[in-house]
């Protein structure tokens, strides 16, 4: 026997099933949807309805965005693109307020284990948007197997267009200790030092 009344046990289940989001995790927000009042529940659940029709891909970047083509790539140089994972890298990014250029967002890395290939995310698109215009193809996927691999076979395509292709740098953070980094990060870190 469920010790929990259907209704609780679906809400139970719905939550849990949002990544990151355990059994636990899942029955607090159940408790605490039930215990709002009924008006803030509904604010709560047409503002999931609300971005579920509202929010689409751009049409150019693949980033979230209310409008067909995104502000971000109406608004900015597109000579400079920076290629990430998902649409909240966008988001990590665009907090630094340092890059003026515009995104392209993949929506996966490849991933053979995972049965993700070349074809399964935005890579072709990636190379449509690529023109005599474009400076710079930036590469900021994870610094993980998926991601380098990714970078790695973009790169490849991009180089025989003539376009200058970066990845960012990985290392050490700021306030790490030597002695607690592990060998890969050191490794690279070493390897990505530059002249001061």
């Amino acid at each position: 026997m469920d010790v929990f009344i259907e209704p609780i046990a679906r809400l139970i289940n719905e939550f849990s099933k949002l990544p990151g989001v355990g059994r636990k995790t899942a029955q607090r927000y159940a408790y605490k949807i039930i215990s709002m009042p009924e008006g803030d529940a509904h604010i709560f659940a047409e503002a999931i309805l609300d971005a579920k029709r509202k929010v689409r891909f751009c049409k150019t970047c693949g980033n979230f965005s209310e409008e067909e083509i995104c502000p971000i790539c109406r608004e900015r140089d597109p000579s400079e693109i920076c290629v990430v994972k998902e649409p909240k890298d966008v988001i990590a990014l665009e907090k630094l307020h340092e890059f003026k250029g515009v995104y392209h967002v993949l929506h996966g890395v490849i991933s053979p284990m995972n049965g993700v290939g070349p074809n399964d995310i935005r890579i072709r698109e990636l190379l449509m948007r690529v023109g005599e215009d474009t400076r710079e193809v930036i590469l900021a996927t994870n610094p993980d197997v998926e991601g380098d691999a990714t970078a790695m076979y973009i790169a490849k395509l991009l180089k025989p267009l003539g376009v200058k292709v970066t990845r960012i740098a990985h290392g050490v953070p700021i306030g790490g200790e030597l002695e607690y980094t592990d060998e890969v990060t050191l490794t690279r870190a070493l390897k990505d030092r530059k002249e001061l």
